[in-house]
């Protein structure tokens, strides 16, 4: 059944990350296993994904920084490669904490199709400003933001702190979710938010929700304030 479904699916996967014999999971910029993996994917699959990100590539960059861009730039090409080989349909980077790839990026590095970043109100300052940085410099064809809820819709957050203070018009219309969810469109400003979909309300809760506008005055000086409260946190 979940077969027939899969030629009418826009699939995207990640490699990067392989399973170790204790159970655990290591992470590798290796491009032969990249595409060992993305080759296995295509089995599993019957099908190449559409679309294959490159996950948390700076997990394995803690090196001096001339290897680090190499590692960086020879993985980001053997996606490339596999994309123009017909393995995916297009690729992109997964970053959570993107603060150390823009002074990795150089004139070898390919330039990814999709960017990943963390999304909404508790990114912290200074991903918001490296996922924009990182954004202007390898100007990918889309820009999407993930984990617009800390991980979890039922974190304590949601409960203490109400979101539609950012929006516009009344805000009993409105659940908390459905604005934190609005507003991670525009911190850092992405063109789409990854949600999980097991929850078909859930979901249609949260797409209820894109018609509503943002008050951008206030997104504004929400980010002048974050970066103010990051100038004085201790180093």
């Amino acid at each position: 059944m979940a077969g027939d479904l899969l030629p009418r699916l826009t699939i995207s996967t990640k490699v990067g990350f392989f399973p170790t014999r204790n159970g655990h999971a290591e992470h590798s910029l290796d491009p032969g296993r990249l595409l060992q993996a993305l080759e296995q994917t295509n089995t599993d699959l019957r099908r190449p994904p559409d679309l294959v990100f490159l996950h948390n590539p700076e997990r394995s960059l803690v090196r001096p920084r001339e290897q680090a861009t190499e590692a960086l730039a020879s993985a980001c090409g053997a996606l490339q490669g596999a994309a123009a080989r017909g393995l995916c349909g297009a690729w992109g980077v997964a970053s959570w904490h993107p603060s150390r790839l823009p002074e990795l990026i150089d004139a070898t590095t390919p330039r990814p199709d999709v960017l990943m970043v963390r999304a909404g109100l508790t990114v912290n300052s200074a991903v918001l400003d490296a996922s924009e940085t990182l954004t202007a410099q390898w100007k990918p064809n889309a820009w999407w933001g993930m984990s617009p809820f800390a991980g979890s819709p039922d974190d304590p957050v949601w409960q203490t702190f109400d979101p539609r203070i950012f929006l516009q018009g009344p805000a009993d219309d409105m659940s908390r979710l459905q604005a934190a969810f609005r507003l991670a469109y525009h911190l850092p400003p992405v063109t789409a938010v990854a949600v999980g979909a097991d929850n078909p309300a859930h979901l249609r809760e949260l797409l209820n929700a894109l018609p509503r506008k943002v008050d951008s005055t206030a997104i504004h000086e929400y980010r002048s304030l974050l970066r103010e409260r990051a100038r004085h946190q201790p180093a």
